[in-house]
């Protein structure tokens, strides 16, 4: 009995994908990246754009917008309003939306109103200097900000009180810095505009993800001090140590995926999971995530919106104790 429950859903699983791959390619394929050009969500949706055309489970040209403002809500509300039904769109996402929308921060909007399809890999957060800032470990920062909290400028890319910001004030916090108030933090529309203040001498210190930073890190005009991982990451930046290491408890890992927009049939969903589900294991994404600082981390579908709501909750508790919200 039990085998036979076991073939049925099998076989049920099976009838199921091949429907979904049944489905003809959306005709008018588009991708939305809810922030500037040069971040981390313009970089997921373009090369997640290119692999999908690459290995032709779309074909043809899929046109790329950037949607930038309020925190990746910009392009959420667009989503949720104008893009109805819309089976050719998708949307680049990451832990920021997460975070915004666990804050509250688009107004009448929750997560329940886009269909949550695949997360596509993670990427821990860094802290970085330009290369002739004065300090040269995460120690060194620390110390300066416990002396003096507002003498060290800050630059990311969320709104203030958004995952850039919110990775600042956890560090600062588990190394003893008091004062958190008067942490100074500046936002950007995207990590590119960040690390051009950062490296242009404008602002201290960078807070973002390990993509966005790898270049300026590779032509040697950025410092990486600390890498927010569990262990440190494989390729480019493998010499950076952690923040564990520096005596600082703290990790932050920001997954990119993507979402669709609602009122698509379970048909077309089904097509977007499976469709980014066999993109995920092709060895040409392996590939992207490799050279990307990218670490493994694949949900999909129901899994996929299970984590989304989990997260919310843990940052709503998270940025009431620090004080981001009531």
């Amino acid at each position: 009995m039990k085998r036979m429950v076991t073939q049925l859903l099998a076989t049920t699983c099976l009838i199921t994908s091949s429907l979904a791959m049944a489905i003809e390619p959306p005709k008018r394929p588009a991708c939305i990246a809810p922030a500037g050009p040069g971040g981390g969500l313009d970089f997921i949706c373009r090369s997640i754009s290119k692999a999908l055309n690459q290995q032709e489970i779309i074909p043809g040209n899929i046109a790329v917008t950037n949607m930038p403002g309020g925190g990746h809500g910009v392009g959420f509300a667009h989503v949720v309003s104008k893009r109805q039904g819309d089976f050719g769109v998708f949307v680049a996402t990451s832990t920021g939306t997460v975070t915004r929308l666990a804050q509250n921060g688009y107004p009448n909007l929750d997560s329940t109103m886009v269909n949550w399809a695949a997360s596509m890999g993670a990427e821990p957060g860094v802290i970085a200097v330009r290369k002739d800032s004065p300090y040269q470990s995460l120690t060194e920062l620390v110390d300066a900000i416990k002396k003096a909290p507002g003498s060290v400028t800050f630059a990311g890319a969320s709104p203030q009180g958004g995952d850039d910001n919110l990775r600042v004030l956890l560090t600062a916090k588990r190394a003893g810095v008091s004062g958190l108030n008067d942490l100074r933090y500046l936002s950007f529309n995207n990590g590119g505009d960040a690390l051009v203040q950062v490296v242009g001498g404008h602002v201290d210190v960078f807070t973002g993800d390990l993509s966005e930073s790898l270049g300026f890190f590779e032509s040697g005009d950025l410092r990486l001090l600390a890498v927010l991982a569990d262990e440190r990451v494989e390729g480019k930046a493998a010499d950076v140590p952690t923040a564990k290491e520096q005596g600082v408890d703290v990790t932050w890992l920001n997954f990119r995926g993507v979402y669709v927009a609602p009122g698509i049939t379970d048909e077309q969903y089904d097509w977007w999971v499976d469709s980014l589900s066999k993109l995920y294991e092709t060895p040409e994404w392996k590939q992207v995530m490799k050279q990307n600082g990218l670490m493994p981390f694949h949900k999909t579908g129901d899994e996929f919106k299970q984590y989304v709501t989990e997260q919310i909750a843990e940052v709503n508790a998270l940025s009431k104790e620090l004080g981001i919200i009531k």
